[in-house]
């Protein structure tokens, strides 16, 4: 990859974020092949050029670079794992980018095996939900060898603005528990705040404007009180994967000594609110525990 040719990027997952992730490469003009578990979803990125894979491995076999974002670290391990995995089958030299929200020992262990077969990986997880994703502004957080992390750099900022790198492997992910760890609490005060106008009788959007820009601003209550303010609880995060990345900032605070009230109890809130049929709504959907109070 020392030729001034743009390198054939893989991407596995196609989803809500990644659907967009993968455009914009598409666009900046790198060569991309693709896998989605559920094929129609990928069809407008292969209309648009990309060239579908039937397998992770078959990605990485097309691919200099590949990149992945999909649903749970089980699925992580089974994509990059194992003889039909994408380390395995990885063409020499390989570069391979972990984007989903995982364990911070599984990027290790992924890392690992990478190292011992000559391909470098790095862990880079996002954070700005569906509209970060659509607009090429994402967060993103990277772990790995820094030497790797410049090499692609350039392939980040076609998805992100804010790219910063961590440490080594597995620092990508343990920065994205801290960033789920401020957002889960903050999301209860969300929810309790646009509850608290509106049971006052108060606009609540008028309410937002005056808030919204002090103390308590938030990426949440800029971005998702309006959302919820309109009923629309469409995901641009699923909840049960919100539950999931709480899981492991659990797990892993506990590894570490530390006590979570408030990871706790967002976890709680959540997880009531996936029993009740919510799992597949936007995290701004824990608002719908509030109106059921009512």
């Amino acid at each position: 990859m020392t030729s001034n040719r743009l390198p054939t990027l893989g991407f596995v997952g196609i989803g809500v974020m990644g659907r967009s992730m993968a455009g914009h490469l598409l666009e900046a003009g790198y060569p991309l092949h693709i896998y989605n578990r559920t094929r129609s979803k990928a069809d407008a990125l292969v209309s648009q050029g990309a060239r579908w894979q039937d397998s992770p491995a078959d990605v990485a076999k097309a691919s200099d670079i590949v990149i992945t974002i999909i649903g749970f670290p089980t699925d992580v391990e089974a994509a990059y794992l194992g003889p039909e995995g994408i380390i395995a089958n990885a063409k020499p030299g390989s570069i391979l980018i972990d984007m989903t929200t995982s364990s911070p020992k599984l990027a290790q262990q992924i890392a690992e095996a990478a190292s011992a077969l000559q391909l470098q990986a790095l862990d880079a997880p996002v954070s700005g939900g569906d509209l970060g994703a659509r607009e090429a502004r994402l967060s993103i957080m990277v772990g790995g060898e820094e030497s790797t992390f410049d090499q692609v750099k350039p392939i980040f900022e076609v998805m992100g603005k804010n790219i910063v790198y961590q440490g080594p492997a597995g620092s990508g992910q343990h920065t994205k528990m801290a960033n789920q760890v401020a957002i889960a609490s903050g999301m209860l005060g969300v929810c309790e705040a646009v509850a608290y106008a509106e049971r006052s009788g108060l606009d609540a959007n008028r309410v937002l404007e005056s808030i919204s820009s002090g103390a308590a601003g938030s990426w949440s209550l800029s971005n998702l009180a309006p959302r919820i303010i309109k009923g629309d609880f469409n995901p641009g995060f699923f909840v049960k994967h919100f539950i999931k990345d709480m899981t492991i900032a659990l797990q892993e605070a506990d590894d570490m000594g530390l006590d979570f009230p408030g990871l706790t109890a967002a976890r709680e809130a959540y997880e009531k609110l996936a029993a009740s049929g919510g799992e597949d709504l936007g995290t701004q959907g824990l608002y719908k525990l509030y109106q059921a109070s009512e």
